[in-house]
């Protein structure tokens, strides 16, 4: 895994690597198990695939998740969350918590 300069800011640095919000959603996604393209394409919603393609493979260089190609025709792909990127529950579950607060605050 190669990681390029990250910020000093520990914040910033957890911003960085899940930033875009299609990102935070992949991971959600993938906290139960593992998915294939087209699940999480489906999954997602309104994200283009090339988009999605380009989300993931940035996750899989920051190394919050592998990419397993299966030798078949048609090839069969399955992305998995990798330790550290399951580590990020914590924070998803932070910002549900903090999303409902705020829903509940403002209806």
């Amino acid at each position: 895994m190669e990681v390029k300069a990250l910020p000093a800011c520990p914040v910033e640095t957890t911003l960085t690597l899940i930033s875009d919000k299609w990102k935070v959603l992949i991971i959600r996604d993938l906290l139960p198990g593992t998915k294939r393209f087209g699940e999480l394409k489906k999954s997602i919603g309104s994200v283009s695939q090339k988009v999605l393609t380009s989300q993931l493979r940035q996750m899989e260089e920051s190394g919050l998740l592998i990419r397993t190609v299966f030798p078949e025709v048609p090839p069969r792909v399955e992305y998995t969350l990798t330790e550290l990127g399951r580590s990020l529950k914590p924070v998803l579950d932070a910002m549900w918590s903090w999303g409902e607060e705020y829903k509940a605050k403002t209806n």
